[in-house]
């Protein structure tokens, strides 16, 4: 094997060790915001009552929620669209007569359906069924769409638009022209949001049905050309 003078080994590997220079990247996230009309609300209520002795609390709450799961039946809501998610018996603590310490004064029971109603002109109708025959407590009332995805897969193809209008701006601001794109990411992006719209039921509770806004995140790295 023939050996290479002392210089032009030098400069081989010098050579050889170079490595090229990455080329130039712009990352741009485009974001954009679908509305819809809501077409499901999730409502979680139902019952808290007491009692001198947790039998007697837990009895008084299970004939109370009976009479609200029949009007909700009557109301028309199926069984399928609701479901205890939330029961407690607890002891009711208060402060005893010298104030030096905590003690039992009866029994506090809840239990709570989570309720989703399909017809959301029927909202108004299904609380007040339900608190006349006894729901005292109410938790939260929301509002969404049976069927995201549409409005989802809308707001991501909005968001890609949005990212790509954003990235030629820049770059020709720069000087430069949109390359390849090296990959696409998406995140960031929060679920539905309800909007204000207020709808009155007559004689019934007033619900704001409004409308629910689905926003998209996505993050785009594109390659940079002169």
């Amino acid at each position: 094997m023939r050996k290479l003078p002392p210089l032009l080994l030098i400069l081989a590997l010098s050579v050889s060790g170079m490595t090229a220079r990455a080329d130039s990247t712009l990352t741009v996230t485009g974001m954009a915001s679908v509305a819809a009309t809501p077409d499901l609300a999730t409502i979680q209520l139902g019952v808290t009552t007491t009692g001198a002795t947790a039998g007697a609390a837990m009895k008084a709450n299970s004939a109370a929620l009976a009479a609200v799961i029949a009007r909700l039946q009557a109301a028309g809501l199926p069984a399928k669209d609701y479901q205890t998610t939330n029961l407690s018996l607890n002891p009711n603590w208060v402060s005893n007569a010298a104030g030096s310490g905590s003690e039992v004064n009866g029994y506090i029971a809840t239990n709570l359906l989570t309720i989703k109603v399909r017809a959301i002109d029927q909202v108004g109708t299904v609380l007040d069924a339900a608190i006349t025959d006894g729901a005292n407590t109410l938790n939260y009332l929301n509002f969404g769409l049976q069927d995201p995805r549409p409005v989802e897969d809308e707001a991501r193809k909005r968001a890609v638009a949005d990212a790509i209008a954003r990235a030629t701006l820049i770059a020709t601001a720069a000087g430069s022209k949109l390359g390849a794109i090296q990959s696409i990411t998406e995140g960031g992006a929060p679920g539905p949001m309800p909007g204000p719209m207020f709808r009155m039921a007559a004689e019934q509770v007033p619900v704001a049905a409004g409308e629910v806004e689905t926003s998209a995140a996505i993050t785009v790295v594109f390659e940079l050309t002169q």
